[in-house]
Formats: C-alpha cells, sequence, structure tokens
C-alpha cells in the first residue's frame, strides 16, 4: 500500500484541488494542515527546497504540488496508487 501525504493549508485554492483530484482517483491520502505552524513550515521547507503549498508526498518522496500531481495523472502514473 502506498503512502500519500499531502501539506495544505487553510485558504489554499490548490491545495483543494490537490484534494479534489486524488479524491476523484480513489487515492487515500493523509492531510496535514501547516495553519500556522512556523516549525512544520520550517520542516517542509528545508525538506522540498519550496515554501508553497500544496506539498505532496507519495511513499515519503515529494512529488512536488498540485502542478506535479495534475501531470502525473495527465501522464496516468497516478493509476498505481488508486485504492490505497
Amino acid at each position: 500500500m502506498h503512502r500519500v501525504v499531502v501539506y495544505t493549508a487553510p485558504m489554499c485554492a490548490y491545495c483543494r484541488q490537490a484534494k479534489a483530484l486524488l479524491t476523484s482517483r480513489g487515492i487515500p491520502f493523509e492531510e496535514i494542515d501547516l495553519g500556522f505552524d512556523t516549525e512544520q513550515r520550517k520542516w517542509l521547507r528545508e525538506r522540498t527546497g519550496r515554501s508553497t503549498v500544496p506539498q505532496i508526498f507519495i511513499d515519503d518522496k515529494s512529488i512536488g504540488g498540485f502542478d506535479e500531481l495534475a501531470q502525473l495523472d495527465r501522464k496516468g502514473s497516478l493509476i498505481e496508487f488508486e485504492g490505497g
């Protein structure tokens, strides 16, 4: 089973789109709402080199944000994650 984690923030349109895409494909995911958690944001920036959300990890590997997730979907690469 693959583990998908989506780091989000309140009021983030791209976060909503990423979660909607994963849900529409039947891919279960864990959402971590960073809110105002500066320590988590710092860790995420150090880990990914990015300060934007969403940041999506599949099996502890950063795949990027919504644009990268959508690109994987267009290529058909998300199929292997469907259903967990």
